[in-house]
């Protein structure tokens, strides 16, 4: 028997005032993300892939439709519910990192932990190992600053997976790294999401990555369809 999906998005509507108008960017879109796979999601800048993944991670609620959390449907609930549900179930990674400058890797790795009500002793030993998972063992105590951006987004994905989510939603994870650090990191974060066994929905302009996916998506005339063009096409 097949097993539950981690995510599911059904009917997705979502529209935006534009120039008088209204832009239509999501149309009835559907998505079913299984435990333990990694999906690309890609497509051309303004396409949908981010109104997608802010929907997916009940960042924002659309005009209509439904996403579904370990099959609970989560858009209805209450903010506290939602952000519950966040909290848990769900890690974020955005193009940029988003680090608190002030606190160094470990600290940026253990504070969600903590603030979830994890002790301090093991929220830090748990963000040792992921930062150390992530090849980070020697930066544990710098800052933001004093490490490269390629480390910096490392010590983000580490971040994103503290609190051992089912699912990571990548929104363009690596898009702000040279083209060598982009694969370098994206092989580290591929590597430790198959470690932790969570399910990923990666949205990437970088088709280098896609034979890397289980299955690659792309959003088409507002619906989320299987992507079956050539790997030599780029985005801009």
């Amino acid at each position: 028997m097949m097993a539950r999906p981690v995510l599911s998005v059904r009917n997705l509507h979502r529209s935006y005032p534009s120039g008088g108008g209204t832009l239509t960017v999501m149309a009835g879109a559907d998505i079913d993300i299984y435990p333990g796979e990694m999906v690309g999601l890609v497509g051309p800048s303004g396409s949908g892939k981010s109104t997608l993944l802010h929907a997916a991670g009940l960042l924002e609620k659309p005009n209509q439709g439904e996403v579904f959390i370990n099959g609970r449907e989560s858009l209805k609930l209450s903010n506290d519910q939602r952000t519950k549900i966040r909290r848990e179930s769900i890690g974020v990674v955005y193009q940029f990192h988003h680090l608190q400058k002030e606190f160094t890797a470990l600290e940026n790795v253990a504070i969600p932990q903590m603030i979830a009500g994890v002790p301090t002793k093991k929220a830090e030993e748990e963000a040792a190992r992921l930062l150390s998972s992530m090849g980070l063992a020697e930066r544990l105590t710098h800052r933001p600053s004093q490490m490269s951006g390629g480390e910096q987004q490392r010590v983000a994905i580490a971040r994103a997976l503290a609190n051992r989510p089912q699912i990571l939603l990548g929104d363009e994870p690596t898009g702000n790294l040279d083209p060598a650090t982009s694969n370098s990191v994206f092989q580290s974060l591929l590597n430790l999401t198959r470690t932790e066994g969570v399910a990923a929905l990666i949205a990437t302009h970088n088709m280098n990555l896609v034979p890397f996916f289980d299955r690659v998506l792309t959003v088409q005339d507002g619906l989320v369809v299987p992507w079956t063009r050539p790997v030599i096409e780029t985005f801009g």
